[in-house]
This record gives C-alpha cells, structure tokens and sequence, in this order.
C-alpha cells in the first residue's frame, strides 16, 4: 500500500494528532507525553495552552521570548510500517484480506503535526503566548471478518488553528502564590470515519488518502476557551510543591460530535520540584485528568439501508487508570548552549520515557507512550514513538 498512509500528507503544506477514543488533547508536545502527560501542574513550555494555561508561567524568565520555529513532530505506531509494507505488497481482494488479517484487532496511528509558537514572561510575573497549530493524525484499525466495521477501519483528521494563552501570577493569596491562566483558540477540521470493504481497499489502496476525502469527508470549525490555576502553598518550601487545575474546552468544539470532537474536562494535578545535587531541575506529578468523565469511545450505528458509514459516541466505562497521569523530568544540562532533559511516566497504565535535547538553535525530541483506544484499559492498546525536531530559542 503505497500510499495507505498518504492522509498524512492531505494538509502537507501546512503539516497539518489525535486517538479514536481519547480526544481530550489537541496537541500532544513529546516532552509531556515522555513524563506520561503529568502536566496540570506543570507547564514551563508554550504548549502548556493545551494541559493548563496557567503553566505558561513556568517558563524561565531567563530564557527572555521564546521562539519555536518548525516545532514538528511525528509519531507512529510499534508495527506501522510492517503493516503498511504488507498491504502494499497485496494486490487482490483475497492478498488483502490475507494481510490485514495477520494484523486483526491491532491499532495503528500516523501523526504528523507542527505547533509554532512565541512566548514571554515579563519580569512582573505575567506570561503569554501565541501559536498555531497544524496537524495531521490517521488511524487504522484491521479487522479479519469484514464485519459492520469493514476490513479496515479508520478514525482520521487534519486540522489547524491558533492558540492564545496568557498567566499572571499572585503573591500573598492564602499564605502562597496564585497563578491565573486563561486560553483562546479557533480550531477548524476535516475528518474522516469508514469502514472500509476489502474491494474499496484494493481499488484505491494507492490514493486512499483521496478517496477517503471524496466520500467520506466531514468540516467543522469552533471556538474553545480554558480556564487553569496553580497554586503555590507556602508550606515545605524546600519541595516547591504544586497544586493545578484546568478547564479545557469550553465552547463550541463538539463538531457536531464528529471524531475529533473536543469534550470539555476537568483536570487536577499535583507537583513538587526538589532541589536535587548535580541536577539542574527535578520536577515529580500525577494528575488525574476528565474528572468528569466526559471522554467518549466511537462505535460505529450500522444500518444496511444508508449508503454511508454513521459513527456515533458511546461512554466509556470508568476506569481509574484512564484518568491516571505520573511521570518525572530530570534537568540535566541547562546552559546557554545545551539543554539536556530526560523523562519518564505512568500514562493510562504504561510507562513512558523520552529526552529533550537542545543545542543552540536546534531541539530534538523523542518519547514513547502507549495509547489506551478501547472503552476500557487493555481493550485496544497502541505503543506508540514519537520524533520531534525544530529550531528554537
């Protein structure tokens, strides 16, 4: 399948992420995913705006205004390129169906996406931040049977828009320091929901980018505010303790709860940053996100009489572990010419890790998360590694 995965490219231009089940993010930066996305109460990145603006107000002020140019970023499944070499090498109905029956049941995901961005803390305690965003994210799901979800199912889009954030923070406010974060954004979409037959999966196995475009692609557009806080207890100081909590997605970015629909979530998280000998930083959080548990599973509402698939939502069943964040940073080098950070975390249940390397102007990043697809931990599971590469300062 040559092109299987040339949905990615649909939006190449602008590089236009995302799950078939867990929508509640619109960005995922690899140096949050790599502490297993544990960052309510953290921040210190532009990409705070997509956990909790209020996290703006960790950038160091050191650093001056923040550029990050070409932030792009790739990600993609444990055995995506086997899969897709293997449909590639198929090219009748029953090759088709031999090979994507090896893969029965697996999940695969290609994202590409680019998140460009300016930001400054001033000296009097206020940070903000504006970007854009563009991203592409394809998901796979084979199926053996060619049941009501088709031999191969798929939950995709690409989307874009730009991205407000601004944090102040305040001294003396119950014994400690309030941080107040407030975020903007206008984010507009096309997505792409089919079960495809083994015959729509031969014909069109080298454009099936644009067949899936053609007929099954739907727009939305919408506005979407986040409220978040952080507080500082004046309490075991030495630990530098942190308490977040953010509400993201207020508005009008259900999309008509089309995939890729964002759900409004509650978030609270925890965390300390001790100073540690021969570390330049040490930060440690959990978090517990969608405490309201409005994350939501797409299951497909079959009916032999419409000539187009009808994905609607589903509620997934709670699961703690779901909700569950953990992870860790470690600052290892943070100098005018080398920054060195690496990263490790609990996320829906599995570890993660990364590092954060940069050099002058240029960052690279990389990070492995597993991703939780199905109603419930362990149902759909889908490791995933991401790459990220772009020039900063």
């Amino acid at each position: 399948m040559k092109k299987l995965l040339t949905l990615s490219l649909l939006g190449a231009s602008a590089l236009l992420q995302a799950d078939m089940s867990q929508q509640e993010f619109l960005y995922k930066d690899p140096r949050m995913m790599g502490m297993g996305s544990a960052a309510t109460a953290v921040g210190g990145y532009s990409t705070a705006v997509f956990y909790n603006p209020a996290g703006l107000i960790n950038i160091k002020k050191s650093h001056g205004v923040e550029v990050e140019l070409l932030g792009i970023a790739v990600t993609g499944s444990k055995d995506i390129k086997s899969f897709a070499d293997d449909v590639n090498n198929a090219d009748t109905d029953p090759e088709i169906i031999e090979a994507v029956k090896k893969y029965s049941g697996e999940a695969f995901n290609v994202t590409a996406s680019d998140y460009t961005s300016f930001s400054y803390h001033t000296q009097n305690d206020l940070a903000y931040s504006i970007g854009v965003l563009a991203s592409v994210d394809a998901n796979f799901i084979p199926h053996d049977n060619s049941g009501i979800n088709g031999l191969l199912e798929t939950h995709s889009r690409a989307y874009g828009g730009v991205l407000l954030g601004a944090a102040q923070k305040f001294d003396g406010i119950l014994g400690g320091k309030l941080t107040v974060g407030l975020g903007l954004k206008f984010i507009t979409q096309k997505s792409y929901e089919a079960g495809l037959d083994a015959g729509e999966v031969t014909e069109h196995k080298d454009d099936l980018g644009t067949y899936l475009q053609d007929k099954y692609e739907v727009s939305n557009s919408g506005f979407g505010a986040d409220i978040g806080v952080i507080y500082e207890p004046g309490i075991l100081t030495a630990l530098h303790p942190a308490i977040g909590l953010s509400l993201m997605n207020i508005g009008t970015l259900n999309f008509d709860d089309v995939y890729g629909a964002q759900p409004m979530t509650l978030n609270g998280g925890i965390s300390i940053s001790p100073e540690v000998p021969l570390l330049d930083s040490l930060t440690v959080s959990v978090d517990y996100v969608d405490m309201l548990n409005a994350q939501q599973a797409r299951v497909r509402n079959y009916n032999p009489y419409r000539s187009f698939d009808q994905y609607d939502n589903a509620d997934i069943d709670f699961d703690v572990m779901q909700h569950l964040r953990a992870g860790l940073k470690a600052g290892v080098f943070d100098n005018s010419w080398v920054t060195t950070t690496l990263m490790a975390g609990l996320y829906q249940g599995a570890y993660t890790a990364g590092v954060d390397f940069q050099f002058t102007l240029l960052k690279i990043q990389a990070a492995t998360y597993q991703e939780q697809l199905g109603a419930k931990t362990g149902q759909l599971e889908d490791r995933r590694y991401m790459v990220g590469l772009g020039i900063g300062w």
